[in-house]
């Protein structure tokens, strides 16, 4: 099992982290939110809130906020969100897979397909580009908690698919369906993930060789994280370190 490629530059790269963070946080209550309204409100009998709460934990959400979101999903007045999942090509051609939830459709499409137009891209149509990504459960643990042998033993032993390690940790992958069960089997051994969340994960992720390119596909993926709507944005692309250092 190879070592973690950085595939998730959207995760990984520098700057905007503060002026975002309350924009995170919004995001990730509004998660926590439908999670609660869809099932239980009670987070361990409701394994999308559980994971939605724990996400939420590990990105720093004060425990009011995350209170204050679970309570709103059974007032009346609480919003009905549609998921819904875009599609399309960055510069490129860089596939991107774009997840929203949404009170007003036809305003999140709008926007969505100005932003790929204003910023050199296209919005395809559904399943244009989900064949280069796998829907899959993706935890991960810090360096610390043992080397990859001992690692890769406990995720076997929980029901994963596979492990990828390297010095800054490792990230444990498994069927989306498994990602709760997999995830209490593992703190069971390892103790508290940093996170365990579900992930499209892409099969090739292609190489942005140049500064220039690599400048406009950051620019539209900020535009796309920058909507309310929009919770998650995930490319098939890994950066060289000469690109991410131009950035």
């Amino acid at each position: 099992m190879a070592g973690h490629s950085k595939w998730a530059n959207i995760q990984h790269r520098k700057g905007r982290q503060d002026a975002a963070r309350s924009k995170l946080f919004s995001k990730l209550a509004k998660e926590i939110t439908v999670a609660a309204k869809m099932g239980d409100p009670d987070p361990d009998k409701n394994p999308r809130l559980r994971l939605a709460v724990k996400e939420a934990r590990s990105q720093s959400v004060p425990k009011d906020v995350i209170d204050r979101a679970i309570k709103k999903s059974q007032g009346g007045d609480a919003e009905n969100y549609e998921e819904i999942r875009y599609e399309g090509y960055g510069p490129n051609g860089i596939a991107l897979m774009v997840e929203a939830m949404t009170d007003n459709r036809n305003r999140t499409a709008s926007n969505v397909r100005s932003y790929f137009t204003k910023h050199g891209g296209d919005l395809g149509q559904s399943g244009s580009v989900a064949f280069m990504f796998d829907r899959v459960g993706e935890i991960m643990y810090p360096a610390s908690v043992g080397d990859a042998d001992t690692v890769m033993m406990a995720a076997i032993e929980a029901g994963a698919s596979d492990v990828e390690s390297d010095e800054d940790g490792h990230w444990i992958y498994c069927a989306d369906t498994d990602l709760n069960e997999v995830s209490t089997a593992l703190e069971a051994e390892l103790g508290e993930s940093e996170t365990a969340k579900l992930i499209w994960k892409p099969q090739a992720p292609t190489e942005v060789g140049d500064a220039e390119t690599a400048a406009k596909l950051m620019k539209l993926i900020d535009a796309l994280e920058d909507d309310d709507d929009v919770q998650n944005v995930t490319g098939n692309f890994d950066l060289s370190e000469e690109v991410a250092a131009q950035l």
